[in-house]
C-alpha cells in the first residue's frame, strides 16, 4: 500500500496543455538598451531618468526644420493673413487633440501602436495606423535629410546625392543604441540649439523692425491672399493638419516616464503636457518662424524655392548677425545639422518602432528594432533622391487626410467613450486579450478617409476640398462615438485577462522565451496553458488565436468572416498574400533605392540628364522585378517550412507528452493493480474472520449489553469498509471491456433511479430534457452515475443540507449533458484541480478512486466530464456525452 501512496503523491500535471517549444531571440532583441521594448509595455526598472530628461528628449525632436519650410510654403502661397489664422488654429487643435493620447500613453507607459490597439483599432486593425505612422517618420526624415543635404552642398560643395547617403548613415549608430543614447544626445545639444535658433531673431527685431510689417502685409501668391479668405486658409490649414501625427513621436519617448506619486506629481504632468500636446507650442513658433524668414528671403530679392529652404532662411537671418559670409554661412549650416540630427534620430527611431509593429502581425516575425530601422532609412533615402522636398506641399495635403482620420478616431475613444463607460477605462495592448479587429476605430477611420478623399478629389466643389482634413477628423470622431455606442464595446476585450500568481511586484518568467517581465507585458496562454511575454505572444502562430474563439470573445474576428468564400480558398492564402506583399515591397525599396543612387551618380545633374542611362537604368529595374517576385515567394515558402518543421516538432512533442503521461498512467495502474492483487487475498480471509467472529459474537450477546453491540455492529462495519476498499481498488486497476448500444438518456436516467434505494430516490429532484440518445455502455455508465450521486449525498450530509439533489439531462449542441446538482460545501480550487487524482479524497474514510473512475468511464465513450463548484455554495458535475446524431455525421 505504500507503494499506491507514493504514486499517488506524484506532482499532478495539468492536462490539455502543449508543449511548449522554447523561443531564442538574437543579442539585439534580448537587449532591451538597444531593443527599448519596441513592442511591449516600458518596463518600470526600464524607466530609470527623470521627467525632466524624458521631456527634454521629446522636445529635442521639434527641432525640424521643415516646419519653417510649411510655414514658408502656406505663408508665399496663401499670404499672411490666411497662413498667420490657420497656424492660430492649428496649434489649438493639435494641442486639444493630443492631449488624451500623451496621457494615456504616459499612464501605461506604451508606444503610440500599443495604445492604437486598445483605443478602438484592435489587434489586427492597428496595422493599418502603424503603416500611417511609419509613413510620417520616413517622410519626414526624407524632408530633413534632404534639407541636410542642401546645408553641405552649399557649405563643403557636397553633391547632393553623397548629401543624402551622409545625411542617413549619420542617424544609424545615435538610433541604434536607442533612447538610452538618444537622451544624451539631446541633453548635449538643446542649448546650442535654443541659443542659435533665437540669436538670429533677436538681432533682426533690433536691426529691422520694419520686418515684421513687411511679413504681416505679405499678400502671397495664390489670389484672396490680400486678405482673411475661407477657401485658402482651409487649404492653409488642410496642410497644417498633417503634423497632427507627431504627438506620435512625443509619446514614443513619454512612455518612458517614471510612474506618477506625490513627490514626482507635478514634474511627471509638466513632461506630459509641455512635450505630450505642447510640442505645438514650441513648433507652431518655429512655423511662424519660418513665414517670417520666407517673406524675408523673398523680400531680398530670391526665388521662392531658395525661400522654402531652411539653409537660405537662416543664411538670410544670420547676415543680420555678421557681415562675414563665411561666418554667416558656417552658422547657418551648423544649426541646420545640429536640428537635422536632433530630429532625424526621433523619426528613425519612431519609424524602427512602427515597421516593427507592423511587422510582427502581419509576418509574426521579429527580427528586431535595428532591422526596420535600416529599413526605414533606406525608404527615406529613396524618397530624397525623388525628390520629395519639392513636392512638400502636395504629400502633406495629401497625408493630413489620412492624420486627421486617425487621430480622430482615436480622440473619440480617449475623450468621449471612455468616460461614457462605452470603452474601458484602461488600455490593453496584448494580443492575448484583444479581438483582431474593432469597428469603432476601423469602420471610423475608413468611413472618414473615404468621405475625405471625395471632397478631396474635387467632388464638391472647390470649398469642400479645402477642408477635406477638418472634415476627416469630424466625420471620424462622429462615427467612432457612434460605433462606439450601437455596439455597446463589445468588440474592446476579446476575453477577460487572467490574474497570474505570484506576488503583484514579483516579475513573471515567460515559459516560451525563460525571460522575466513585469506583469503588465505577460498574459495567461490558454494554448500552453502557462504565462507568456507580449513579444511571444505576437509572434506566436501555433495557437491561431484559440484563446479568443469561441468562448473567449463572441465577435472577436469581426470583419474577418467570409462566409462561403474561405472554403473556397486555399488555406492561409491571405496571410501568404499579405506576408509576400511586405516582402515584395522591402525588396523593391532596396533595389530601386540602390538604382536611384546609380542614376544620380552617373547624372548628379537632373538639367543635363541624358536619355540614355535613366532608359537603362529603368529597363534593368524592371527586369528585376520579376526575379524580385520569384525570390519573395522563395523567401515566405521557406519561412513557412520553417513553420511547418516546427508545428511538426510541436506535434511531436505533444504526442510525446501524452504517450509518457499515459505511460506514467499505465504504471500507476500497473501498480495499484499489482499491489492490490498481491494484498487482497491475504486481507481477505483476515477480514471475513472479523466479520464472522463479530457476527457470533453479537449474536450471543444479550439485549442488556447495549455497548457491546454497538461496538460490534462497528466492528462489522469497518470491515466491510475494507473489502470495499479493496473491491475499489480492483476495480479501478482492470481493464474494461466496453459494451456501447445506443441509449435514450432520459428513459435510462428514469431507470437507473428506479433501482436506486427509495432513500436516495426521495432526495432527488428530477429536470429530464435532453430527448437525444447517446452510444454508451449502460452499466459502465451506471456505476459512474450512482459514484456522483453518492459523491452529492456525502457532500450534502457534511454540509448538514437537507436540500435535494437534483438531476437533470439536456442537450447542447452536439452534446447531450447528466448533471448532478448538490447544495453541499463545494470544493476549493485547489481540490478541484486534484479532484481526479488516484487516491486524493477530503473524505476521512474514502479511498479516492471515485472520480477517476468516473473520468475513465466517460472518456472512453468518447465524452468528458465537467465540474463547477464554489466553496460554500455547492457543486454541479456535467457527463457530456455525444448525440448519436452527432456521431452519424
Amino acid at each position: 500500500m505504500l507503494l499506491c501512496v507514493h504514486v499517488a503523491q506524484e506532482e499532478f500535471q495539468l492536462k490539455n496543455a502543449h508543449s511548449p517549444l522554447l523561443r531564442s531571440y538574437h543579442s539585439w532583441i534580448a537587449n532591451e538598451t538597444l531593443e527599448d521594448y519596441s513592442l511591449r509595455y516600458a518596463a518600470r526598472s526600464f524607466r530609470r531618468w527623470s521627467p525632466f530628461v524624458i521631456a527634454n528628449t521629446a522636445i529635442g525632436g521639434i527641432s525640424f526644420l521643415a516646419l519653417e519650410a510649411i510655414g514658408g510654403a502656406i505663408t508665399l502661397s496663401y499670404g499672411f493673413a490666411n497662413a498667420f489664422p490657420a497656424i492660430l488654429v492649428a496649434i489649438v487643435f493639435i494641442f486639444t487633440a493630443s492631449f488624451p493620447i500623451a496621457y494615456y500613453s504616459s499612464r501605461y507607459n506604451i508606444d503610440m501602436d500599443l495604445l492604437t490597439r486598445g483605443a478602438g483599432f484592435g489587434y489586427v486593425g492597428s496595422t493599418i495606423t502603424s503603416l500611417v505612422y511609419a509613413t510620417f517618420t520616413f517622410i519626414f526624415f526624407a524632408l530633413e535629410g534632404a534639407i541636410m543635404a542642401q546645408a553641405l552642398l552649399l557649405l563643403a560643395g557636397i553633391p547632393l546625392v553623397l548629401g543624402y547617403l551622409i545625411s542617413s548613415i549619420v542617424i544609424i549608430p545615435i538610433t541604434f543604441m536607442g533612447v538610452t543614447m538618444i537622451n544624451r544626445v539631446q541633453l548635449i545639444s538643446q542649448p546650442i540649439w535654443v541659443a542659435m535658433q533665437l540669436l538670429p531673431f533677436a538681432y533682426i527685431l533690433y536691426e529691422d523692425p520694419g520686418t515684421i510689417q513687411r511679413w504681416t502685409g505679405f499678400l502671397g501668391a495664390q489670389e484672396g491672399g490680400g486678405g482673411f479668405n475661407i477657401l485658402s486658409f482651409g487649404s492653409a490649414l488642410g496642410i497644417l493638419f498633417a503634423l497632427s501625427i507627431q504627438i506620435g513621436e512625443q509619446v514614443d519617448y513619454l512612455r518612458f516616464l517614471p510612474d506618477k506619486t506625490e513627490k514626482n506629481r507635478f514634474s511627471w504632468w509638466a513632461a506630459v503636457i509641455f512635450a505630450g500636446p505642447g510640442w505645438i507650442l514650441v513648433g507652431g513658433l518655429k512655423i511662424l518662424f519660418g513665414s517670417f524668414l520666407a517673406v524675408l528671403v523673398i523680400s531680398a530679392g530670391q526665388s521662392k524655392a531658395t525661400a522654402l529652404e531652411p539653409v537660405h532662411m537662416y543664411i538670410q537671418a544670420y547676415e543680420y548677425v555678421s557681415a562675414d559670409p563665411g561666418v554667416v554661412l558656417a552658422a547657418a549650416t551648423i544649426f541646420v545639422i545640429i536640428s537635422q540630427v536632433k530630429i532625424n534620430v526621433t523619426n528613425a527611431y519612431a519609424g524602427s518602432l512602427a515597421w516593427s509593429n507592423f511587422f510582427s502581425r502581419v509576418a509574426l516575425y521579429h527580427p528586431g528594432r535595428v532591422v526596420w530601422l535600416l529599413f526605414n532609412i533606406m525608404i527615406s533615402l529613396l524618397l530624397m533622391m525623388l525628390g520629395v522636398f519639392d513636392t512638400l506641399e502636395v504629400v502633406l495635403a495629401i497625408y493630413s487626410v489620412i492624420a486627421a482620420a486617425w487621430v480622430g478616431s482615436i480622440f473619440a475613444d480617449l475623450a468621449i467613450l471612455k468616460p461614457l463607460g462605452v470603452s474601458p477605462s484602461f488600455t490593453e495592448f496584448k494580443r492575448a486579450y484583444l479581438p483582431d479587429f474593432n469597428p469603432v476605430g476601423c469602420g471610423a477611420m475608413a468611413l472618414a478617409s473615404l468621405v475625405a478623399f471625395s471632397v478631396f478629389a474635387g467632388f464638391f466643389g472647390e470649398l469642400a476640398q479645402a477642408y477635406a482634413a477638418p472634415l476627416a477628423f469630424v466625420v471620424a470622431l462622429l462615427a467612432a462615438v457612434l460605433i462606439g455606442v450601437a455596439t455597446g464595446g463589445r468588440y474592446y476585450i476579446a476575453r477577460p485577462s487572467v490574474a497570474l500568481a505570484g506576488p503583484e511586484d514579483a516579475n513573471v518568467r515567460c515559459e516560451l522565451c525563460g525571460f522575466e517581465y513585469e506583469r503588465p507585458d505577460m498574459a495567461h496562454c490558454p494554448f500552453y496553458q502557462r504565462p507568456i511575454c507580449s513579444l511571444c505572444c505576437s509572434l506566436e502562430s501555433h495557437c491561431h488565436d484559440m484563446c479568443k474563439s469561441p468562448e473567449g470573445a463572441e465577435g472577436a474576428d469581426f470583419g474577418l468572416r467570409l462566409g462561403g468564400l474561405r472554403d473556397k480558398i486555399a488555406p492561409n492564402t491571405v496571410k501568404r498574400l499579405i506576408k509576400a506583399a511586405g516582402v515584395f515591397l522591402a525588396l523593391t525599396v532596396v533595389v530601386a533605392a540602390a538604382i536611384l543612387i546609380t542614376y544620380r551618380l552617373i547624372e548628379p545633374n537632373p538639367e543635363t540628364t541624358h536619355l540614355d542611362s535613366s532608359l537603362v537604368l529603368i529597363g534593368v529595374f524592371l527586369a528585376l522585378l520579376p526575379l524580385l517576385a520569384v525570390g519573395t515567394w522563395w523567401i515566405v515558402l521557406s519561412h513557412e517550412s520553417r513553420e511547418l518543421a516546427e508545428r511538426d516538432l510541436l506535434t511531436s512533442l505533444e504526442e510525446l507528452a501524452k504517450a509518457q503521461e499515459d505511460l506514467a498512467a499505465n504504471e500507476r495502474l500497473a501498480a495499484i493493480g499489482e499491489v492490490t492483487a498481491t494484498v487482497s487475498h491475504e486481507l481477505r480471509n483476515p477480514l471475513g474472520t472479523l466479520v464472522n467472529s463479530a457476527d457470533v459474537l453479537r449474536r450471543s450477546a444479550t439485549g442488556e449489553q447495549t455497548e457491546t453491540l454497538g461496538e460490534l455492529d462497528r466492528l462489522q462495519r469497518n470491515a466491510w469498509r475494507c473489502v470495499k476498499i479493496i473491491d475499489d481498488l480492483l476495480d479501478f486497476s482492470r481493464n474494461y471491456s466496453f459494451y456501447s448500444i445506443e441509449i435514450d438518456m432520459d428513459g435510462w436516467v428514469t431507470r437507473a433511479l428506479a433501482d436506486m434505494d427509495p432513500a436516495m430516490r426521495a432526495r432527488i429532484v428530477l429536470d429530464l430534457g435532453s430527448e437525444s440518445a447517446v452510444l454508451a455502455d449502460s452499466e459502465r455508465l451506471r456505476q459512474a452515475f450512482v459514484n456522483i450521486l453518492n459523491n452529492a449525498a456525502q457532500a450534502s450530509d457534511l454540509a448538514k443540507s437537507d436540500a435535494p439533489i437534483e438531476v437533470a439531462t439536456f442537450s447542447d449542441g452536439d452534446e447531450v449533458v447528466l448533471d448532478v446538482t448538490d447544495k453541499g460545501g463545494g470544493m476549493t480550487d485547489d481540490i478541484q484541480l486534484r479532484m481526479f487524482e488516484p487516491l486524493f479524497s477530503t473524505n476521512a474514510f474514502g479511498v479516492g478512486l471515485g472520480m477517476p473512475l468516473v473520468k475513465r468511464i466517460i472518456e472512453h465513450m468518447g465524452g468528458t466530464v465537467k465540474v463547477i463548484s464554489k466553496s460554500g455554495v455547492g457543486t454541479t458535475v456535467q457527463l457530456r456525452l455525444p448525440r448519436v446524431e452527432a456521431l452519424k455525421k
